[in-house]
């Protein structure tokens, strides 16, 4: 398949909700054809009218990373799209299987430094059959980016160690540290910088960067209050319902 081939199953499984076969499954793909794949699938979204809003960072948990056998991050493109307001409400039912994470963002200044943090959500859902995919696959899927949640912004301070709690209708279901996030979350700038000057994503002004997920993800149901807590930076939260 091309990577407009590929760009467009994938597309077409977000769309619908319904999951695909890996792209793996059929033939090898490099992790240069895998990212060329996702800005393929990101200029779909840019023909129907979506403008980038940020980039997100995975694999950025020692202990995910190692689970995945993989030694560097990946990253991947946000859509103002994939943006909910603090205490909006999400459709489980439009993804394939969602999963939702409590992470922190930063706010990009107009020389692409960090200007203000905030907590945050993300909920990532990958468009393959059993939530099962390789390193190339999930990087060709956009990194399973679905969508994403900002809290109140507050100015940067230390983030290193700050607990956090993700919460299910005011039970906390996981609980972690922002030290999880490669040790200190302020490290996601220059990761980030580093691999978008390498797979050509675009870091702009006043966009949002998402440093990674703080606590393993949990499955997302209908008729759930979701939020999460990071000492020292406030909540977030979202709402999810079904149809």
């Amino acid at each position: 398949m091309t990577i407009e081939e590929r760009a467009a199953l994938l597309d077409q499984a977000t769309a619908t909700g319904q999951a695909i076969p890996q792209l793996t499954s059929s033939e090898p793909m490099s992790l240069a054809t895998a990212y060329a794949v996702q800005h393929a699938g990101i200029a779909l979204r840019e023909r129907r009218g979506e403008k980038l809003a940020g980039v997100k960072l995975g694999f950025t948990s020692k202990a995910k990373a190692e689970q995945m056998g993989v030694s560097d991050v990946i990253i991947g493109s946000l859509t103002d799209r994939m943006r909910i307001e603090d205490g909006g409400t999400f459709d489980v039912g439009r993804g394939v299987h969602p999963r939702i994470e409590p992470e922190v963002a930063f706010r990009l200044g107009p020389d692409g430094e960090l200007v203000a943090v905030a907590p945050a959500l993300e909920i990532i859902d990958s468009r393959y059959r059993d939530f099962r995919f390789s390193l190339a696959d999930v990087v060709a899927d956009n990194t399973s980016a679905s969508a994403f949640v900002v809290g109140p912004w507050s100015k940067i301070d230390q983030v290193d160690a700050l607990s956090v709690e993700l919460l299910f209708d005011g039970e906390i279901v996981a609980s972690g540290s922002t030290a999880d996030i490669l040790g200190d979350p302020l490290r996601a700038l220059p990761a980030a910088q580093r691999m978008a000057a390498a797979y050509g994503h675009r870091l702009l002004g006043g966009s949002v960067l998402l440093a990674g997920a703080a606590t393993a993800a949990v499955v997302l149901k209908a008729g759930a209050h979701v939020e999460a807590r990071v000492a020292g930076l406030g909540s977030v939260s979202v709402r999810t319902k079904e149809g």
